[in-house]
This record gives structure tokens, C-alpha cells and sequence, in this order.
């Protein structure tokens, strides 16, 4: 032997020495190199993502402030305009708003309204003149107080609708939230948005919302007087879903809260299509009121594609190389391996073989049985013969009924009546099945005819189908919309022996079938015949459906 085949031989003997140390050692380094390229692409992406979130939330600042400062816009033109003349009239407010076209326009508020200062006396002035020029009737609400200083009631507020109308008549100044913001708007001499409330058109419901005002003042008065404030209300669910028209929320999350993350402060909420809890916050400014906006990723904590991509290389790589490494450790073992795999088939084959004996013995007996039972009950050749045949065809009837249903539900009553088909006739009385239409699965059918076809083969062997004057009872009901339970009991029949050894039917039904059937076969062999008592799950097509329609 040269020396190349000696250090060979010397490698060789190493690997056999450690089969598994080296592959593995291999395995985990390529897969440590994977692992440290996939944490790189996953930082790199990770940063990207927060930009592009922190890009997403400036957007839809933007979106929304552009939004908000358009109705800002047009609450000045109202003011000014309304800071002349003497009294808004219905007639010059709905020539304004007219103009303007709110419906339709781009702040997807609520609309646009006009409330009146007036002292608590001229309350009910304003009532009556509101009748006169409008033609219905308005009443403010709440009713003013004994410490009121001063209301504003709602007296326009387009465009008209069921909605807007619940609104009208409610005194603005009554509530501290939007007192504070006509207070501001006041001293700002600009609109200003409320904090959170619910607005008044929103009925019975409670979605969150905020109302932006505009003071007008009285032309030429020294100090400034208010004369009323020009408004509009904002739903904020679409508030912010009209700022997401133009920027795509696509799978990411918004929320808009007031002033500060609080969940008390919580203005509308658009959830991700995932929630992860990465998240960025944007300052928005709506009619100089801050407001917090919050955009989620809805990314998660999958791996990127290229992330993916890398992982599943990484992986096929090492385990190619693992393979290959083992696969040379391998040579010293393949003859057992080879002997172990032959002495694996001849042990299934040994099991295959005795499982036909028996089947076949089975499907003798059957055979034998239905001669003797015909032979006893027919008086003539040409009646035995056709008697003989039926039965003899009825025994393949029983697998072409499960085997050719398609893997649908099977009753009961026809599986059973496919099994026994061999040992009755119309003329005979040795069956008596009775019970309700119960349907079964297929696994579960297979299983109950199993069960039924080896207590028919014992009972014509060994039981009351083996001489005359036996009898079979079969009686099965429904426990509940889950289960089912079947009662097979054998009379007349042959005096069963006490010291009666089960053998490979009695261990099929009470082993096999029970775990098939996922419910315990109480199998007995009484002196006066054997019974058997069985509990069937029904289930819902639902639980079997896609496997019946991939086997279909």
C-alpha cells in the first residue's frame, strides 16, 4: 500500500471515527455566515422602513394641515364678509356657503355653520326672529344659566341634512372644550380647532371629532366685539381618510391624537393590516391647535424577501456540504444499512402475507357460511342457485359502497345493509337492524364496516349466523349532533366457550377500530352470544372536505 493510500485511509478512518462532528461542525459555520448576512439585511431594512414611516407620517401631516388651513381659508372669507353687514341674514349665509360649495369641497368636514353671540335676555328674541326668518322654529339648548354671561347658539349650518339639524339651536359656549377654543379664537383673531369631543351631529354615537372656529368681529367697534363665530365641525375618521386620499395609507397604521399620546386622547384610529408596535410620530398643526400623528408599520417581524432568500441559500448550501461530508462517513455502513433495510422488507411482507391469509380465510368463510346458509333455507336447485348468487354478489357491494362514494358522508343503515346483504333475504328473519339516517365520514365508514364485516364473519363462523334459528340485532342512535352509538348483539346462536382465546378479529376491532373511531369498542363474548357496543363521531363536512376534494 503506497502512502497516498495510507493517509486516505487514515482520513477515512477519522471520519468513520466521528460521523457526525464534522458534518455538523461544517453545518454550523456556513449556517453562523448566514445568519450574521441575514442580520445585515434585516438592519439595512429595518432603517429604510423607518424612513420610509417617518416620510409616510410627514405626508400625511402635510395632507392633513393642507386640509384643515383650506376651511381656515374659508372661514376667514366668511368673517370678513360677515364683519360688514349688519345682521347674517339666512339669505346672505346661504349665498356664502353656496359659493363655496362645503359638500363638495376638499376638507371633508361636516359643513360650515354660523352661531350668534347673545346675551341670556335675548334669547328668546332670537327664537322668535329665527321663526320669522327661517319658517320653523329653533330652540337653544342647553337653556342658558343664572351665571351665564353670554350663549352663541347654532342658528346655520349647511349643508341641510337629518344630521347637521341635530346641532342646530345647541349653545357653543356651554361646553368647556369649545369654550376654550372660541376664547383663543378670540384672542388670535384666527381659526382655531377644539380639542377632542363628540359632535353634537353625531346623535347617539360617541365618534370622537373636534369643531374649528372663527370669530367675526363688528367693523369699526373700539374694543372688538364679537359679533359671532363662523365654524366647522370634523368628524375625525373622515377627516383623516379625506387627507388619505391623496396619501395611500396601503397596509400601515394611522392614528391622530390631541396634543399627546394618551389613549384618552385618541382622536380616530386607522389600524394596520398587522400591528407590530413600530411606530413614528409627526406634530400636526390643525387651526393652531397641536396634534399628535402616529403612523405603524405593518411590516412585523417576518424576514424580508432577500432576507428569505439569503436563509434558504444559506441553509441549502450547508446542508449540501453537510450531506456530502456524510455521505463519506457512510462507506463503513451502507452494508448494514443494507441488510437492515431487507430485513425491514421481509418483516412488511411477512405482515402483508398474513394480513391476505387472513382475508382470504375470512372471505372463505363467508363464502362457506352463505353456502350452508342458502342450502338450509332453499327447497330447490334453481333457488339455491339464485339465492347463492345475490349473496355472493352482496359481498363486494360493501367496498364498492365506501370506495365508490367519493369520500362523502355514508349512512349507516346502507353500510350495514351492504355487510349483511350475504346473510339476509326477505324470506328470513336472521337480521333485524333498526335506527335513524346518521351519515358517517369516510375514514369513519371504513372503520364501521371493518368492524361490522369481521363481527358478520365471526358471527358466521362461530355465532348465530352458523346454524339455523340464529339471530343478528343491530340497533344504532344518534347521542348527540357529535356521536352516534351502535349496538350489534347475536342470539340463537351456538353456546360461546368461556375460555375462548380472541384472535386477530377481536384485536382489530377492539384495537384498531377503537383508535380509528377515537372512541373505546366494548366487544363481549357472552354464554348467550356476543355483543358489541360502539360509539361513531359524526363530523361536519367541513372537516373533511379538502382532503376529499384533493383525493378527487
Amino acid at each position: 500500500m503506497t502512502q497516498e493510500a495510507l493517509r486516505e485511509r487514515r482520513a477515512m478512518r477519522f471520519l468513520v471515527a466521528y460521523p457526525r462532528t464534522i458534518p455538523v461542525a461544517i453545518f454550523l459555520l456556513v449556517a453562523a455566515i448566514t445568519a450574521l448576512s441575514v442580520y445585515a439585511i434585516e438592519l439595512g431594512d429595518h432603517k429604510r422602513e423607518h424612513a420610509q414611516l417617518q416620510q409616510r407620517a410627514q405626508a400625511v401631516a402635510s395632507a392633513l394641515e393642507r386640509r384643515s388651513a383650506n376651511m381656515s381659508s374659508y372661514l376667514r372669507a366668511g368673517a370678513a364678509l360677515f364683519s360688514t353687514v349688519e345682521g347674517v341674514t339666512p339669505q346672505l349665509f346661504e349665498r356664502f356657503v353656496g359659493n363655496l360649495d362645503v359638500a363638495a369641497g376638499p376638507s371633508n368636514s361636516d359643513g360650515i355653520g354660523w352661531a350668534p353671540r347673545l346675551l341670556p335676555d335675548e334669547v328668546g328674541a332670537f327664537e322668535r326672529r329665527y321663526q320669522t326668518m327661517v319658517g320653523k322654529p329653533i330652540t337653544v339648548f342647553p337653556a342658558p344659566s343664572a351665571d351665564s354671561v353670554e350663549v352663541a347658539p347654532i342658528a346655520y349650518l349647511r349643508p341641510t341634512s337629518e344630521r347637521n339639524d341635530r346641532a342646530l339651536g345647541f349653545d357653543i359656549l356651554s361646553e368647556a372644550t369649545r369654550r376654550q377654543a372660541t376664547e383663543e379664537a378670540i384672542q388670535l383673531g384666527n381659526p382655531v380647532a377644539s380639542g377632542k369631543l363628540v359632535l353634537k351631529q353625531e346623535g347617539v354615537t360617541q365618534h370622537p371629532g373636534f369643531v374649528l372656529y372663527m370669530p367675526v368681529f363688528e367693523q369699526g367697534r373700539t374694543p372688538k366685539r364679537v359679533k359671532g363665530f363662523l365654524f366647522a365641525p370634523f368628524n375625525a375618521h373622515d377627516f383623516v381618510a379625506s387627507a388619505l386620499e391623496l396619501e395611500t395609507r396601503g397596509e400601515k397604521g394611522i392614528r391622530l391624537y390631541d396634543r399627546e399620546i394618551a389613549p384618552g386622547r385618541l382622536l380616530v384610529e386607522l389600524p394596520p393590516a398587522q400591528a407590530t408596535g413600530v411606530t413614528v410620530t409627526e406634530p400636526v398643526m390643525i387651526g393652531n391647535h397641536d396634534m399628535v400623528l402616529e403612523v405603524e408599520s405593518a411590516r412585523g417581524n417576518s424576514l424580508s424577501p432577500l432576507s428569505m432568500l439569503t436563509m434558504l441559500f444559506g441553509i441549502m448550501v450547508a446542508s449540501l456540504l453537510m450531506i456530502l461530508t456524510r455521505l463519506l462517513t457512510r462507506q463503513a455502513q451502507e452494508d448494514d444499512a443494507a441488510l437492515a433495510w431487507l430485513e425491514e422488507q421481509n418483516s412488511i411482507r411477512n405482515s402483508l402475507t398474513r394480513e391476505l391469509n387472513h382475508r382470504v380465510k375470512n372471505t372463505l368463510a363467508n363464502v362457506l357460511s352463505i353456502i350452508s346458509l342458502t342450502r338450509r333455507r332453499t327447497k330447490s336447485l334453481d333457488d339455491f342457485a339464485d339465492s347463492l348468487d345475490g349473496r355472493v354478489r352482496a359481498l363486494s357491494a360493501t367496498h364498492d359502497l365506501l370506495t365508490q362514494s367519493e369520500w362523502g358522508t355514508t349512512p349507516i343503515r346502507d353500510l350495514i345493509a351492504a355487510e349483511l346483504a350475504p346473510y339476509a333475504r326477505q324470506s328470513e328473519t336472521v337480521l333485524d337492524m333498526d335506527g335513524p339516517d346518521v351519515e358517517v365520514a369516510p375514514n369513519d365508514a371504513l372503520s364501521l364496516g371493518l368492524a361490522i364485516h369481521e363481527l358478520a364473519t365471526n358471527a358466521a363462523k362461530y355465532g348465530a349466523l352458523s346454524k339455523a334459528g340464529g339471530n343478528v340485532t343491530i340497533r344504532w342512535k344518534k347521542l348527540s349532533d357529535d356521536y352516534a352509538s351502535l349496538e350489534w348483539r347475536e342470539t340463537g346462536g351456538p353456546a360461546v366457550s368461556e375460555e375462548r382465546v380472541g384472535g386477530f378479529g377481536t384485536n382489530l376491532i377492539e384495537k384498531i377500530v377503537a383508535h380509528e373511531l377515537r372512541n373505546p369498542v366494548d366487544l363481549q363474548f357472552r354464554p348467550e352470544g356476543v355483543t358489541c357496543a360502539m360509539t361513531i363521531p359524526l363530523r361536519e363536512p367541513s372537516d373533511f372536505a379538502i382532503r376529499a376534494g384533493r383525493l378527487a
